[in-house]
C-alpha cells in the first residue's frame, strides 16, 4: 500500500476544510447573531484556498482524498472564497435588523460549501451532486423576499437546472460505461490513450455542453437571469460573479474530453455567439442598471463558452476570473449609480457620432492593436506564434477598444494621445497574459482549435460592431426604427419560453390572489 506524502495530504485536506467550513458555519448560525458564524467561515476559507492555491501555484499535485490539486482548483477556490467573504460582510450589513437574516445566512454559506465543493471535486458524480446542491441552495435565496415577481423568476431557473441536471447525468452515465470509472484523472487518462471517442463519448460531449450552457443563462433559456432582481443585492452579486460560471468552469474541467469532440466544441462557439450578440445588443436596450447588467452578464457568458469551444481554456480560465470580479463590484455598487447618472448628466454631452469618425477611430484601433501585437510578438522568451487565432483575437480586441478611443478623442490631442497609450498598454497587457496563461494552465492532452469555429466568431463579432456603429450613427435611421421595438422585446424569446413552461409546470405563487405575468418582467426596468 503506497503512502500518501503528508504535504499533499494536507494540501488536500486544507483544500476540503473549505466547503466543511461553509456547510458547519450554516449548520451552526445562530439567530441573534446571523452572521457571526457566516464571517468566521468565509474569513476561514479565504485563508485556506490562499494556501492551497500557493500550493498547487508551485506544482500540481496528484488527486488525493477526492480532491483534485491543480491551477484550476487553486485559482477557483481562491475566487470563491474571496467573492464569499465580500458578499457576506456586504449582507451583515444589507440585512440588519431583518427577521429572515438567519435563513439568509444559512442558505448562503450552503450556496458557497456546494459551489466550493464542486471546484476542488476530482469525481464527475460529485461535480453532478454538487451542482444540485448549489442550484438547490441558491433557489432559497432568490425567493427570500415572496414577491409574486421573483417566485415566477426562480420557478423557470428552478426548472432550467433541472433540466441542466438530467443532460448532466445522462452524460455521467455514458461516461462511466465507456470509461469504467468516474474519477477525473482516470478519464483523462483514458481519452489520451485512445486516438477517437466512441459515439457514446461525443453524446456525453453534447450533454455537457447541454448542462453548460442551461446553468449559463444562454439563449433562449436566458430570461430568469433578466427577472431575478427581486433578489437582495449581495444574491444578485453572488449569482452574476459565482454561481453563473458554473457551467464555464465545468467545460474547463473537462477540456481533455471536449478537446476531442469537435461537434461539441463547435455546439459551444455557436450557442455562445448568437447569445454574445444578441444579448449586447439588446443591452443597449435597458434603462435599468441591474437588468443591464444580467443582460451583460448573459452576453459574457457566451463569450466564455466560445473560448472554451475554441479551446482556449486559459483565456476563458482569466475571462472568468476578471468578470466575477467586475461583477461583483458592479451589483455590490450598484446603489451609487444614481449619484454618477446625476454628475454625468450635468456634463456636456458629447456630439452625435459621425460615420467619418468612427471609421477614423476604428483604424486608430486597428494600427493601435496591431502595435501590441508585434510588440508582443517581438518577444523572443514569450515565443508568441502569429497564427490564425492571434488575428481573430486581436480583431476583437480592437474593436472592444473603439468606444474607448472614441471618447478620447473627443477631449482633444492631449486626451486622445492618453487613451490611445491606454489603448497599447490593455493590448500587451491582454496577450502578454494570454501567453502566460497558456503556459501556466497545462492541460492533459493537446487542444485542437477549429476552423469553423474562428469563422463563426470572426463573423459574429463584425456583425456586432457594423449594427452597433449604424445604431450610434443613425439613433432615428430605419434600421433603428426595426430593431429598437424587437430588442427591447428580447427578440420575445422569453415570453415564449414562459407559457411553455406555465403550461408544463404552473409556478405556485404563496400569494393567493397573485398571477403570474406572461409579459418580459424585467422591460418595466424591475
Amino acid at each position: 500500500m503506497t503512502t500518501l506524502p503528508i504535504s499533499q495530504f494536507l494540501v488536500a485536506s486544507i483544500a476540503l476544510a473549505v466547503p466543511l467550513g461553509f456547510l458547519l458555519g450554516a449548520l451552526l448560525g445562530s439567530r441573534r447573531a446571523p452572521f457571526r458564524a457566516a464571517m468566521i467561515a468565509a474569513s476561514v476559507a479565504v485563508v485556506h484556498a490562499g494556501i492551497v492555491g500557493a500550493a498547487v501555484a508551485v506544482a500540481a499535485r496528484p488527486p488525493t482524498l477526492g480532491v483534485r490539486l491543480d491551477l484550476v482548483t487553486g485559482v477557483m477556490l481562491l475566487l470563491v472564497a474571496m467573492i464569499g467573504l465580500v458578499i457576506v460582510r456586504f449582507s451583515r450589513t444589507y440585512l440588519e435588523g431583518d427577521p429572515g437574516a438567519p435563513r439568509y445566512a444559512r442558505w448562503l454559506l450552503a450556496t458557497l460549501a456546494a459551489v466550493t465543493a464542486l471546484v476542488i471535486a476530482n469525481n464527475l458524480l460529485v461535480m453532478a451532486l454538487a451542482c444540485t446542491a448549489a442550484s438547490v441552495a441558491l433557489h432559497q435565496l432568490l425567493t427570500f423576499y415572496d414577491r409574486p415577481a421573483a417566485l415566477v423568476a426562480a420557478h423557470k431557473k428552478f426548472l432550467i437546472s433541472r433540466v441542466a441536471d438530467v443532460c448532466m447525468w445522462a452524460a455521467i452515465v455514458l461516461v462511466n460505461r465507456a470509461v469504467g470509472s468516474l474519477e477525473l484523472d482516470a478519464v483523462y487518462a483514458w481519452v489520451g490513450a485512445h486516438e477517437a471517442l466512441p459515439l457514446s463519448l461525443h453524446l456525453a460531449a453534447g450533454l455537457f455542453v447541454a448542462a453548460a450552457c442551461l446553468n449559463s443563462a444562454q439563449l433562449p433559456f436566458h430570461g430568469w437571469l433578466t427577472q431575478v432582481m427581486e433578489a437582495p443585492t449581495p444574491v444578485s452579486a453572488l449569482l452574476h460573479a459565482g454561481v453563473i460560471n458554473i457551467g464555464g468552469f465545468l467545460m474547463i474541467r473537462l477540456a481533455p474530453l471536449m478537446a476531442h469532440a469537435p461537434g461539441a466544441q463547435l455546439l459551444l462557439v455557436t450557442v455562445g455567439m448568437v447569445t454574445t450578440v444578441v444579448a449586447a445588443l439588446v443591452m443597449t436596450t435597458r434603462v435599468s442598471i441591474k437588468v443591464s447588467l444580467a443582460w451583460s452578464t448573459c452576453a459574457q457568458m457566451g463569450f466564455m463558452l466560445v473560448q472554451c469551444g475554441l479551446g482556449a481554456w486559459h483565456l476563458a480560465l482569466l475571462h472568468l476570473v476578471a468578470h466575477s470580479f467586475y461583477k461583483a463590484h458592479a451589483f455590490l455598487s450598484s446603489g451609487s449609480t444614481v449619484d454618477v447618472w446625476r454628475v454625468q448628466s450635468l456634463s456636456r454631452r458629447p456630439p452625435p457620432a459621425t460615420a467619418v469618425r468612427l471609421a477614423a477611430t476604428t483604424a486608430a484601433a486597428l494600427v493601435l492593436v496591431g502595435a501590441g501585437v508585434r510588440a508582443v510578438t517581438a518577444v523572443p522568451a514569450l515565443s508568441v506564434e502569429f497564427n490564425v487565432p492571434l488575428v481573430v483575437l486581436a480583431l476583437v480586441v480592437a474593436l472592444s477598444l473603439v468606444p474607448m478611443l472614441a471618447r478620447g478623442a473627443l477631449g482633444g490631442g492631449m486626451a486622445a494621445l492618453r487613451v490611445g497609450m491606454q489603448a497599447l498598454g490593455v493590448t500587451v497587457l491582454y496577450f502578454g497574459w494570454h501567453t502566460v496563461a497558456g503556459r501556466l494552465l497545462v492541460l492533459p492532452s493537446a487542444l485542437p482549435l477549429i476552423d469553423a469555429g474562428w469563422l463563426i466568431v470572426t463573423a459574429g463579432f463584425l456583425l456586432l460592431f457594423f449594427v452597433q456603429s449604424v445604431l450610434q450613427v443613425h439613433p432615428e435611421g430605419r434600421l433603428a426604427r426595426a430593431l429598437h421595438p424587437i430588442l427591447f422585446a428580447g427578440l420575445y424569446l422569453d415570453e415564449r419560453f414562459t407559457r411553455l413552461t406555465f403550461r408544463m409546470w404552473p409556478p405556485r405563487l404563496r400569494s393567493p390572489t397573485a398571477q403570474p405575468r406572461l409579459t418580459t418582467l424585467e422591460s418595466t426596468g424591475a
